[in-house]
């Protein structure tokens, strides 16, 4: 079973979770989807996935941008798969620019991003992975978002795609979903 963590603001409305889900409904496994809309406060967004982790048999989780630095957390944590595209390596530090009001992409709701939540990003901070070869890094050299050296850095030992040209959203996305599926069986 796949769980996918949205990034920032984000939701599962977005092209990569509906894209991903889809595949996976084609393939006759769209029961082992889930793709949930995480709270603003990364302690209940956390909170969110381990209950579903503890409910499901979750193998793998998928995770872009800040989703990418939440499912490290939570492959370290459930030893997981985790499949990470462009993922915010410091999420503490590159979101505190973002403190302050901000608005759900897809649902137009509006929320307040806080310090606290900044603190609650550090708490769960992996400092060195355990086994990064249960992980699989995937950046496109020209996110214009996050720099993907940091990713290549931080996932050392993981199996990595570094590809060139893209941006933030990964444009190459659907050319990795069999792949993906295929890396979560």
């Amino acid at each position: 079973m796949i769980l996918y963590l949205h990034g920032f603001t984000s939701g599962p409305q977005s092209q990569k979770s509906q894209a991903l889900g889809a595949r996976m409904r084609e393939r006759g496994m769209g029961d082992s989807f889930l793709a949930p809309q995480l709270p603003a406060a990364p302690k209940d967004a956390i909170s969110l996935a381990e209950h579903l982790i503890a409910d499901r048999p979750v193998t793998t989780v998928v995770g872009s941008s800040l989703g990418g630095y939440y499912a490290t957390w939570l492959a370290e944590k459930f030893d997981l798969k985790a499949v990470l595209v462009n993922p915010a390596v410091v999420a503490h530090l590159s979101l505190q620019k973002y403190v302050g009001p901000q608005r759900w992409l897809y649902t137009g709701e509006s929320f307040e991003f806080t310090m606290e939540h900044v603190e609650q990003l550090c708490a769960i901070a992996i400092p060195v992975l355990a086994k990064p070869e249960r992980f699989w890094l995937l950046v496109e050299e020209g996110d214009e978002t996050l720099d993907y050296r940091d990713a290549v850095r931080r996932y050392a030992g993981a199996t990595q795609t570094v590809l060139p040209g893209g941006d933030h959203s990964f444009t190459r996305w659907n050319d990795y979903l069999d792949a993906i599926i295929d890396y979560s069986t």
